[in-house]
């Protein structure tokens, strides 16, 4: 028989209630065990190798993923594969944490033996903690559920996703023990948006040497287009004679001298500059300098180094092309 919406959306709410039940059931079981795994990875002088089959492998693998990108250096190893030749890749100074939702999966008791043997510590995230894997293990960490989210109460659902909010909370654990901060966090992701807010400096994409615009104190307006030709950036810095930065003369500026003065081209650029200017220091994340500019509405800012030297120029399109807008 055809299944129609209504039916789909209960089953649907049904699966995502079950396995929020799941859950929320592991709260409770924080205890001493949980205490253990994360003293265990934190003392590890190797790495956290993840093993798991099937779909269990699938959230191991995410599971070593995320441990790896805040702070704990984390592998998956295949079962299957280790008993090919993997297992070299485990030592006595890894953590090794295991998943099987029965704790009876061949692939991965086969293995028991040789980490015992090899000393590695071992951490067993199963729904059977008196299974062979739970037995084996130095601390357990109870993932069992009431039932599957599947009607038939057979396909990995609630299982997996209890075992997958586990390993979360074992990593952020870990990781706010460790100090983990967000700038840390960013190199593990500098390709990403977070890691070119948090990593990528005013000096790094600055406009500098040859291509700062910059006109002295005596030039005019005239001088000015002319330098702001040349380096396209909407703007120019004025210096004195000692290169100290004045103030700086805009597109804005432009227009506004254009609709109050009959011959513009004349004017020292010292009358018509906007002095006390907004700058960014050469050490700043480009994003502040981001909001130096969205908060006083302007589109370029002069770039000064921990002297109060002026070293380089930087503009909207520059945070742009870097990715930090």
């Amino acid at each position: 028989m055809k299944k129609q919406a209504p039916e789909f959306i209960a089953l649907g709410q049904a699966v995502l209630e079950t396995e929020s039940q799941a859950v929320a059931a592991l709260s409770a079981r924080l205890d001493k065990n949980f205490v253990g795994a994360c003293e265990l990875i934190l003392q590890c002088q190797g790495r956290v190798v993840v093993v798991g089959m099937g779909k269990s492998g699938h959230i191991g693998s995410k599971i070593a993923a995320t441990l790896a990108s805040t702070g704990t250096p984390a592998f998956f190893v295949h079962p299957a594969e280790a008993q090919h030749g993997d297992m070299g890749m485990i030592t006595p100074q890894d953590v090794v944490i295991t998943l099987s939702n029965s704790g009876e999966t061949d692939e991965v008791t086969a293995l028991l033996p040789l980490i015992k043997r090899m000393g590695a510590p071992l951490i067993a995230m199963t729904g059977r903690p008196e299974s062979t894997m739970g037995k084996a293990a130095n601390v357990v960490l109870d993932t069992s559920v009431e039932k599957e989210a599947c009607p038939l109460n057979l396909a990995p659902t609630a299982s997996t996703t209890a075992t997958l909010a586990m390993g979360d909370a074992l990593a952020v654990a870990v990781l706010d023990a460790r100090g983990f901060t967000a700038e840390d966090f960013a190199l593990s992701h500098p390709a990403g948006a977070l890691g070119r807010r948090l990593l990528l400096h005013v000096g790094d994409i600055m406009h500098s040497g040859d291509q700062l615009p910059k006109v002295h104190s005596e030039a005019t307006l005239a001088d000015a287009l002319v330098e702001m030709t040349r380096t396209g950036l909407g703007m120019t810095t004025i210096v004195d004679a000692d290169g100290k930065l004045l103030g700086v003369f805009t597109d804005g500026d432009l227009r506004r001298s254009l609709d109050n003065n009959s011959q513009p081209k004349q004017t020292p650029i010292q009358q018509i500059m906007t002095a006390n200017c907004r700058t960014a220091n050469e050490q700043q994340l480009a994003a502040e300098a981001l909001q130096i500019m969205d908060q006083h509405a302007i589109n370029a800012l002069p770039v000064l180094n921990a002297a109060g030297e002026l070293v380089g120029a930087i503009n909207m399109h520059d945070l742009l092309r870097a990715g930090v807008v």
